[in-house]
């Protein structure tokens, strides 16, 4: 009988991507070795770059999709979305659709040291759909009494927008935040109301939660005076992509959160996650060694969370640990306004989290 701690350990899949993205997925994998975690895990590499996309028609990235729903966990770095429509498009589409991904979560919060905009203070949780929507949608063009007409028809699901507003609820209830926010439901009562339906039926099951329903665009300009109340908003799939980066943004960075998909089993347990940066493959910083790592590694410790050992449970914490407080001390990258490199950030956060570690196991665990 074999002893090695691998053979059953649990495996993530790794999906390597293009640019700088690719750049920061080696950095973060530096983090996420079990020599530095002390969580036994397998990595599962496949090639999600474009070239390789194209040469296998996007094979590689149904082969990924498959051995997610197999092993339950992906990290994929940024990717190219060539514009051409004729072209093999965007892989996350292709992903999020074969692991049934439900929701995209995207969590702001505040970074030591970097000045936030606004009042923002206690985080904020964006809560989106990951399929339908204006993606996907079917469009057309006609012409009609000497003019250009441009239509498209989108479809959300019920079970979609259940799945946001109960994780919305969920997620509410386990950090104490407010359910904040929704769709334009007064002006589209049948499409977006579906998920204000589900939303207002989801507040009855959590009665504990304290639940704000905004249409979008007021949920826009109040995020803006709202005094730092811990928030989780739920969305539609466009409202959600944008509502994302405009939240992150006013922790001061896009790149200072890692994104999820979260697929889910009958009984609403997490059957699949997915988790990546929210930002692009950023190809104007690629070789300069200055992107800002922080939503990559950030992503590596939300999978180890998601793993629930004792071992990877510890480790989540103590890179999330150490990275914050790398930052507070003045390790930063120049998009929050520092000089570090890209490597000599990762470089710090390993040394703590190791430190870390080594103090947590003399206490005791």
């Amino acid at each position: 009988m074999s002893t090695d701690p691998l053979d059953s350990a649990p495996t993530i899949v790794v999906m390597h991507g293009d640019q700088t993205g690719e750049e920061l997925l080696v950095e973060s994998l530096r983090v996420l070795d079990s020599k530095v975690t002390r969580a036994p895990i397998n990595l599962e590499h496949y090639d999600l770059g474009l070239n390789h996309r194209r040469k296998t028609d996007n094979q590689v990235v149904h082969d990924a999709a498959l051995a997610m729903l197999r092993t339950g966990f992906g990290l994929k770095a940024a990717t190219i979305t060539p514009e051409q429509t004729d072209d093999v498009g965007s892989p996350n589409a292709i992903l999020r659709s074969e692991v049934d991904g439900k929701v995209i979560v995207r969590t702001g919060r505040r970074i030591p040291g970097v000045r936030p905009i606004g009042g923002v203070f206690a985080p904020i949780t964006v809560v989106r759909m990951a399929v339908d929507d204006a993606y996907g949608a079917t469009e057309w063009r006609k012409d009609e009494n000497g003019d250009e007409w441009a239509f498209r028809t989108e479809k959300i699901s019920r079970s979609t927008c259940h799945a946001v507003a109960e994780y919305s609820f969920y997620r509410a209830a386990r950090s104490g935040a407010k359910v904040f926010g929704g769709p334009k439901y007064t002006v589209s009562p049948v499409y977006e109301g579906m998920l204000k339906e589900e939303m207002d039926a989801a507040a009855k099951r959590y009665p504990q939660v304290r639940y704000e329903p905004q249409l979008i665009d007021a949920t826009y300009a109040l995020l803006l005076v709202q005094d730092g109340e811990s928030l989780v908003i739920p969305t539609l799939n466009r409202d959600g992509d944008c509502m994302s980066d405009l939240v992150l943004q006013m922790f001061g960075t896009i790149a200072g959160a890692e994104s999820l998909l979260l697929s889910f089993d009958a009984d609403f347990h997490v059957k699949t996650i997915m988790a990546e940066a929210p930002h692009g493959t950023a190809p104007s910083l690629q070789g300069k060694n200055i992107a800002n790592p922080m939503a990559m590694i950030l992503a590596c410790a939300a999978l180890l969370k998601q793993i629930e050992s004792k071992e990877s449970d510890l480790a989540a914490r103590a890179i999330r640990e150490a990275m914050m407080e790398a930052v507070h001390d003045g390790m930063r990258t120049p998009d929050i306004g520092g000089h570090a490199t890209t490597s000599d950030f990762t470089d710090d956060v390993i040394t703590r989290t190791q430190r870390k570690l080594d103090i947590w196991a003399t206490l005791g665990g």
